[in-house]
């Protein structure tokens, strides 16, 4: 009898986890169906509904379920939430910020098409072009609050004393930046200059420029010449060299080191 009874006091607890396991799945579903309730709510004045949401598209099926973000989109969660915060869409219609900022996230890090795009959100083709343009036109305008090189002695020399950090010598406390480039592959424009964009690895491209400082945060980019153009023009003509901006008050030499030897 006391074996019964201990079989039966395990079954029932068995039981009872499994209720409470049962009743949070419950609750975890409850709450994805209400933030996707609430994000398809957006409508005109009119009351009539602009935009319904797919609840069956895995890939908003896994961001509202609390899943890891980067599989898909290349950004941690708390990385999107720091983009919706910066770009602060608020509209009364369309699908709303999330979605499209998800959009355009997803287009970015899979390099796909408007077309395997839209399959994979639901949405129509043309849709997904005009969130695409619509999100990369503010993420433009907001680019120069967060890319910008250190203005005031404090953010000069915490960037430098990160330098010498990293390098473990005192030499690179002068440093204010790391430069590198890279060719970003495009469709070659065509006759009668497009052999320009043809880079040394035999495919078109146009050359981004890009400054980093210690932390790995981009502080300039400058993007736009032919493939075919040599690094070291690339830098000449560039914003960053023109003005002189590696020439920092705090300082009276800077070097900007990296891919170009030095600057």
């Amino acid at each position: 009898m006391a074996k019964i009874a201990i079989v039966h006091q395990l079954l029932q607890e068995w039981m009872e986890e499994e209720w409470c396991q049962m009743e949070q799945e419950r609750g975890q579903r409850r709450a994805y169906r209400a933030r996707i309730d609430m994000l398809a709510a957006y409508s005109f004045e009119g009351g009539v509904r602009y935009a319904s949401l797919n609840r069956a598209v895995p890939l908003l099926r896994h961001y509202f379920a609390g899943e890891d973000t980067r599989p898909d989109f290349r950004l941690s969660r708390a990385s999107i939430t720091g983009l919706l915060q910066l770009l602060n869409q608020e509209r009364s219609h369309g699908w709303g910020p999330t979605i499209e900022v998800l959009v355009f996230l997803f287009w970015l890090a899979s390099g796909a098409s408007y077309r395997v795009v839209s399959r994979a959100f639901d949405m129509p083709r043309t849709t997904v072009h005009n969130v695409v343009h619509r999100v990369c036109g503010c993420v433009i305008v907001a680019m120069p609050r967060v890319i910008r090189l250190p203005s005031t002695a404090e953010g000069q020399r915490e960037v430098s004393e990160g330098f010498a950090r990293l390098a473990r010598h005192g030499a690179f406390s002068r440093a204010m930046g790391a430069i590198d480039g890279c060719h970003v592959r495009i469709k070659s424009p065509g006759e009668p200059h497009g052999q320009d964009y043809f880079n040394r690895k035999l495919f078109p491209s146009i050359q981004l420029q890009a400054v980093c400082d210690h932390a790995g945060r981009f502080i300039d980019v400058f993007v736009g010449y032919p493939g075919s153009v040599h690094d070291a023009r690339v830098l000449r003509h560039s914003p960053l060299f023109q003005s002189a901006a590696y020439r920092f008050r705090h300082f009276s030499s800077v070097r900007i080191t990296g891919g170009f030897g030095g600057v």
